[in-house]
């Protein structure tokens, strides 16, 4: 982290001294440890490790509360090692043994310490990294073989609606680039146990935006090309409006057409493997990061 090049951003800041794109200290910072029940059924209940900050920093991010300027100090508490691991075993035995790293880009280095003191502790929950899909190649190659299923999200394949929402015109090449990597080390599918539990593997997400659904098509015919044989999609809904202000159209919901349209084409392109949201979705995904449990 000094200088840090930990994501595709590469600032290079010294972040014992100053802060850089995401504004993430050095120190490890967490917003919430709590049981989780996400989108994807085989990976529910979880417990789920959400990280302060974030390097993508999307203007009509859901988690806004916890991931951008300063709030997110305010949401977020500083943790050693030992007390996280400590927190994460104490709710481990609520879940179904997978334990969850939220956007962790900017806080790989400390992925393999906490784990292993997890494991120290006598546990080895089925790890998964939740990731933006912004994520550097080398970065991670450091976590091979710690992480057993990786859910990134592939939000864009238009460089100008990348730049426009995340300042991230290379978001494209950099996420395809890293969901490559992440298959390289788990594979492209997804394994799931007698119980419903996944365990190993790789799922894709994919955010339907308002007014974007070119781009959404475009999403999917990358990841219909790169997986012929089979891919685990969670197509969702769930959009809504954290912030007033926004420019059209993110100051809306996805129209049920919209919606419609992403999912008649995943059907076409053979990306049937996985779960399609419901519409409805985009009234009940409304997490508080001013609660104990954000989701509860």
């Amino acid at each position: 982290m000094s200088p840090c090049t930990l994501c595709p951003r590469t600032c290079g800041v010294d972040r014992t001294a100053t802060r850089g794109f995401c504004g993430a200290p050095d120190a490890l910072q967490v917003s919430a440890v709590c049981i989780h029940r996400g989108e994807e059924p085989p990976l529910n209940p979880i417990v789920n490790v959400f990280f302060t900050h974030c390097n993508l920093q999307c203007i009509y991010c859901q988690n806004y509360q916890i991931s951008q300027g300063k709030q997110s100090e305010v949401k977020g508490e500083k943790y050693t090692v030992d007390a996280l691991a400590d927190q994460i075993c104490d709710l481990l035995p609520q879940s179904s043994g997978l334990l969850g790293f939220v956007t962790a880009a900017h806080y790989t280095p400390y992925i393999p310490h906490i784990l292993n003191a997890v494991h120290q502790r006598g546990l080895r929950p089925v790890t998964v990294y939740n990731s933006s899909g912004y994520e550097s190649v080398d970065s991670l190659r450091t976590l091979e073989g710690l992480i057993d299923i990786y859910l990134p999200d592939l939000k864009y394949m238009d460089p100008q609606l990348a730049y426009a929402y995340s300042q991230a015109a290379d978001y494209p090449q950099v996420a395809t680039l890293a969901i490559k990597e992440m298959r390289r080390q788990v594979g492209g599918g997804l394994k799931i146990d007698a119980q419903g539990h996944a365990y190993r593997g790789l799922i894709v997400r994919h955010l339907v935006l308002p007014g974007a659904v070119d781009n959404s098509l475009a999403c999917l015919e990358w990841l219909a090309d790169e997986f012929p044989f089979g891919l685990h999609l969670a197509l969702m809904a769930q959009y809504f409006p954290p912030l007033e202000g926004l420019p059209v159209p993110l100051d809306r919901t996805v129209s049920p057409e919209e919606y419609a349209a992403v999912v008649t084409r995943a059907e076409s392109l053979g990306l049937t493997d996985g779960w399609i949201q419901e519409f409805e979705a985009q009234n009940n995904y409304r997490p508080d990061f001013s609660r104990q449990n954000p989701f509860e």
